[in-house]
Formats: C-alpha cells, structure tokens, sequence
C-alpha cells in the first residue's frame, strides 16, 4: 500500500492546530482572562454623587485662600491629620483628627509671609515631624528678594518653633527633605519662583541647622521639586517643575562628587502658555519604580483668570536610567493637584486632579475630576463633583482605617464668582456604599 504523504501531513498539522487551539481556550493568557473579567464587570460607580463632601475645620468667614495641604500623622497618635497653608493670612494650619472622625483647627509655628508648600520630615531626625514651609512672601508674582525657606521644628508634641535657613531671597514655592549626599542627615531641595526671576537649588546639611546653598538653575518659575531616586542608581535625584515662560520638567541626576547634579530635561512644551500646575511622583503603571503625574491649569498669568483648551492631565511614564515617555490622559480645565489611589476599589490606581480655574459661572463647569484606569493603563474621565469651586490643592489617604481611600480639598478664592466658598472638604464614599449594600 502506498502512502499518501502530502495527505498525511496535513492531518498532522490538522491535529496539531487543533491542539494547540484547544489549549488557548483551556488556558488563556493573563492578559486575556483580565479583559474576560473586565468585559463582564458592572457599569462603573464613578460619577458625580459617588463622593460626598464634608466640611471640615472651621467654616470660611471670608474668602479662603488654602494654598497647600498635606496629609499626615503629625502627632503620631494613629490619626491621620490634615496640614495646610493660608497664602492670605500668612498661617499654617493643622487640622488634628482626635478622636475618630473629629477635626480640631489651629495656627501652629509662628506666621510666615505668603506660605505656597508645606511637607512634612523629621529634619533633625529626633524621631518627631517637622514641617517645611515655603514662605513666598506675597502669592502674586513679584520679583522682590521676600522668600523664606522655614523649618517649623517640633519641639515638643503639637509645640512648633519657626526656623529661618533663608531669607531676602526669590519667593520660595517649595522645600522638600531627603539625604542628598549620602551622609546620613537630611538635606533640602528649593524651589523658587520670582517673576522674571527665580531659581531652584539645593541646601547641603552642616549641622545644627546651618544649610550651605548650592546653585541648580536660574530659570525663573520653579514650583515643585521633589525629591526620589527617579533613575534607578540609588541615590536621590531631584525632580523640577519650571513654569513661566519654560514649561519644562528638569530632572537633577545625583551623580556625586564636586558638580553633584547633572541636568537633563525630561519634558517641554512648546506652548509658552502651557499653565504647568503641579507634579507628584508615584508608580502608577505598578513596576517598581517612580512616575511623573503632572496637571497644566495655570492661569494667573492672564487679566481674567480661566480655562484654557490646552488645559489638562498626563502621565510622564518611567521607563529606566532617566528617560520618561509622555502619556495625555485627558483634558481637564483648570487642573491641579494630581493624586493617584484606588478610589473605586478595583485593585489599580486611578488618577484624581481639581480645578483651580474654570467657567463658575457656567453649570457645566466642573472641579473634580477622575481618570479612571481600566486595569491595563487606560483612562476614561470621570467627573465627580461642580461644587465647591476653586479647588486648587488635594491629597488623598484612608483617614477613617475602614480599607476605602478619602480626599481631602482645599479652595482658593481669589477671583469670581464667590458663590460657592469653601475652606477644606472631605470627600467619602460612605452614601455610595451604603447604596451598594442595599
């Protein structure tokens, strides 16, 4: 009998088609079992009404203008606290949560002129939180020598003594701690933002308080800097946000050495108007290392403060030894303060940001905004709140310990309309889930 083997073959390979087939259905890959799930979640809760806010500390008298705020546990009881600065009156604020639920407002420190940041460090590394406040002189832009780097030291517990490192200086927009040099104690980085003027440097630790300056840029419009070791070395590097007429992200590479600092610039825009608004570092894409949120909406550099269509949202994503690959999650106008947590629930991170400008007196201008991930680094907008309006700062963190993240807003009313004013806002989920319990 004689075989047909072109006939043969093609059953085999038939067979093996077949199997292989087979073994895709029985075993799909993570990937695709993912958008399995995904293809069959529920519609999505996030949309306005899926946080409730709540008034904090003390109710607003006149027009608020909360430049910062930070959460943390200031006094180490197990509550977390909320820290704020009032740009207008010159204080820095602690809302104490004790107990449970409870805020309870005051003026800690002494004032300090036009406060812009405040971060909290144990600079002296004593055990305590000290506070870093970036004293700007006036909020406005200016270009006289008013700033002031602070150190608020906590003395004793809630007791807070103010120390000035630098003073006749450009407006100091904001200070963060970290070993810069690798001796153990802690170091600063400085952002300073004039008018016309400015720069950013970094303050080397000598001990018993003394700091010695070292120059990083002269641009002016330097707003954040903060500091991680963003290229995978080991060492701290320092992450700029140059404004003004730039709208550049300078990345300062620790390299060590006499010239410690080398500069690369990750990001810029060619749009001179661009509106660069604030930056956070944080692993959104969960791969071990640290990426850039970073919000344009900016507009105090216009006659009548307000949107701009270039306004917006993006991610600058970490791919190794410096280098950042740009992303645009979406438009948003006025935006602000980009926070990254898992407000829905759904194991990945989400992006929040506020709006500081907008149309207010339009009811479809919105101040709330998420950009919610869909498990594989895709985001939809979401909006979640109109009111209050003028929000210009956020953090976020479970004040309550029940597993579910909260946020916590701070408002600046400095232009119209004024009918909506706000001091601080605590955003929950408990009506929402309590609905999803019923």
């Amino acid at each position: 009998m004689k075989w047909d083997w072109s006939i043969l073959n093609r059953a085999i390979l038939a067979l093996v088609f077949s199997l292989f087939a087979w073994s895709c259905q029985k075993s799909p890959t993570q990937q695709e079992a993912k958008q399995q799930t995904l293809e069959v979640e529920p519609q999505t809760v996030l949309a306005e009404g899926y946080l409730q806010p709540h008034p904090i500390g003390k109710a607003p008298v006149d027009k608020p203008w909360i430049t910062d705020l930070t959460i943390v546990d200031l006094d180490q009881d197990g509550f977390f606290d909320v820290v704020a600065c009032e740009g207008q009156k010159h204080e820095v604020i602690w809302l104490r949560q004790y107990p449970l639920g409870t805020y309870t407002e005051s003026v800690i420190g002494d004032p300090v002129n036009g406060p812009a940041h405040v971060s909290a460090c144990d600079v002296d590394l004593d055990g305590d939180t000290d506070l870093l406040v970036s004293g700007m002189g006036v909020i406005f832009p200016n270009d006289d020598k008013i700033g002031t780097v602070v150190i608020m030291e906590q003395v004793s517990p809630g007791l807070f003594k103010n120390r000035v490192l630098l003073e006749n200086t450009s407006r100091v927009t904001d200070i963060r701690g970290a070993d810069l040099d690798g001796d153990g104690d802690i170091d600063l980085s400085v952002a300073q933002f004039g008018y016309y003027t400015g720069e950013g440097r970094w303050m080397e630790n000598k001990g018993d308080w003394n700091f010695e300056s070292h120059l990083l840029t002269s641009l002016s419009g330097a707003i954040h800097c903060p500091i991680a070791d963003l290229d995978g070395d080991g060492t701290n590097d320092i992450l700029m946000l140059i404004s003004q007429e730039w709208e550049e992200l300078h990345l300062f590479q620790n390299v060590g050495g006499k010239d410690r600092f080398q500069t690369k610039r990750i990001y810029g825009s060619t749009n001179e108007d661009y509106g660069s608004s604030g930056i956070r570092l944080v692993d959104l894409d969960e791969d071990a290392d640290l990426d850039v949120l970073y919000t344009n909406g900016d507009a105090f550099d216009y006659s009548r403060p307000g949107p701009r269509p270039w306004h917006g949202v993006q991610w600058l994503e970490n791919v190794g030894r410096g280098f950042f690959r740009f992303h645009r999650l979406g438009d948003f106008a006025g935006a602000y303060s980009p926070v990254a947590c898992d407000i829905d629930n759904d194991g990945d991170l989400d992006v929040l940001a506020v709006s500081g400008f907008n149309h207010w007196e339009s009811p479809d201008a919105f101040s709330l905004v998420c950009f919610e991930n869909d498990g594989w680094n895709r985001f939809q907008r979401r909006i979640l709140a109109r009111k209050p309006t003028h929000l210009m700062v956020m953090d976020a963190a479970d004040m309550d310990g029940d597993g579910q993240v909260e946020l916590i807003t701070g408002s600046f009313h400095a232009y119209p309309p004024y009918d909506s004013i706000a001091r601080f806002m605590l955003w929950d989920t408990t009506n929402q889930k309590q609905k999803l319990s019923d």
